[in-house]
């Protein structure tokens, strides 16, 4: 894949729109996590939407319908500078076919950042937009709200300047799973996400000579398994760069089943990079060329992520 079109920084004073694609969304988190983008000088404007409630299927924020709508008027909005999701769940494929990606690809690029749930929209973004997002912290999760050095990670992505520092991206726990350097453009996340988006409109239609980034939460080996085979079978794998490791929190046990499942690609694979579900986590973005360094457990930027 090609790198993707990426959005301006942040400045102080910026609107940004808080949106919640996925599943419902408890206030007291979302009014501390804006609270804390506002202390970083942002002009926080909620969507109508983000704390509905769905009237029979508990796990949804509210109606497909609206859940699109506030994604897209946030989107085509021109004052609005970012679009930050509030948390994840379940939803973003029920809602991403009605999502108008014309009147969406014709608004200018801006900052998307989320995780988990919105790997559909990580994706659907990539394809149907072309524009580069971030994967990254949710603004009423407690990883964000609770967790000062995940939400100074996101902040200094979205303002600072980029210096060579800022560039290079890793946790003291990452490792090789198999050695090696790789460079491409980044893409992934969820890894149940991923692959049940293969073959829709929205999902990407290969990983070939991209650095893939994957991780999960709360799932058993077993499905784990079933979802890197599928990945494999369906050959979205295929000539891939890369693969990028984050957590597996709560999961069951999983070197083992990674070694199996990708040991045999004859790329390098760095795991426990830091980036996922858990009480912290690091903010990566996707769409943008960098170099995966196993040994090391790096991933270098080679360009900023936002210009």
């Amino acid at each position: 894949m090609e790198p993707l079109r990426r959005p301006r920084r942040l400045v102080e004073g910026d609107r940004v729109a808080v949106v919640a694609p996925a599943g419902p969304v408890p206030k007291d988190r979302l009014d501390a996590g804006c609270a804390v983008l506002r202390s970083w000088g942002l002009d926080v404007l909620v969507m109508p939407h983000v704390l509905d409630a769905h009237p029979s299927l508990d796990y949804l924020a509210g109606s497909d319908l609206d859940r699109a709508r506030d994604l897209q008027q946030a989107w085509c909005d021109p004052s609005v500078a970012a679009v930050l999701c509030a948390r994840g769940g379940y939803g973003v494929q029920r809602m991403s076919a009605l999502l108008d990606w014309s009147a969406m690809a014709a608004a200018a690029p801006k900052v998307f950042v989320g995780y988990s749930d919105i790997t559909a929209l990580h994706s659907a973004f990539a394809r149907r937009l072309g524009v580069a997002t971030i994967h990254g912290p949710m603004v009423a999760t407690d990883a964000f709200v609770a967790s000062p050095s995940t939400a100074e990670l996101l902040r200094s992505l979205l303002f600072a300047p980029s210096s060579p520092s800022s560039l290079v991206l890793g946790a003291p726990s990452a490792r090789p799973l198999v050695p090696g350097r790789a460079s491409g453009v980044t893409v992934g996340g969820c890894l149940a996400l991923l692959a049940s988006e293969i073959g829709t409109p929205t999902g990407l239609p290969s990983a070939a000579g991209s650095l893939v980034l994957l991780e999960d939460v709360g799932e058993k080996a077993y499905r784990l398994d079933g979802f890197l085979t599928h990945l494999l079978r369906s050959g979205w794998l295929d000539g891939v760069a890369g693969i990028a490791l984050g957590s597996w929190h709560e999961c069951e046990p999983v070197e083992e089943l990674l070694q199996d499942r990708l040991g045999g690609l004859g790329v390098p694979v760095v795991t426990e990079l830091g980036f996922g579900h858990g009480p912290s986590t690091i903010t990566v973005p996707l769409g943008v060329p960098a170099t995966l360094d196993a040994a090391a457990g790096t991933l270098t930027l080679d360009a900023p992520a936002l210009v």
